[in-house]
């Protein structure tokens, strides 16, 4: 059985994801991933991890991604708990 998440679901409450791309993000480009957590590891990876609303502001998450270039590595619903799991300091 599938989850399903209320669109207006307050950010406490969304669904954590974590995405992974290939490459450092610069500074510049934090700001464009509003409310997310921007870690850079010494993989040579970032990694974006924070509250989504819904599937909507997901997939315009992953647009942006897309828009930007940088290649997608994967995207993974977390449990809240696990969101700094694999952050660098």
């Amino acid at each position: 059985m599938s989850k399903h998440h209320d669109s207006a679901t307050p950010a406490d409450q969304a669904p954590f994801y974590q995405i992974r791309l290939k490459g450092h993000l610069g500074p510049e480009w934090v700001d464009w991933f509003g409310g997310m957590a921007v870690d850079l590891t010494e993989e040579g990876d970032t990694l974006l991890t924070g509250p989504v609303a819904d599937q909507a502001a997901l997939h315009g998450l992953l647009r942006k991604v897309r828009d930007l270039g940088i290649p997608l590595i994967s995207v993974n619903e977390i449990h809240q708990d696990q969101s700094q799991e694999g952050a660098t300091p």
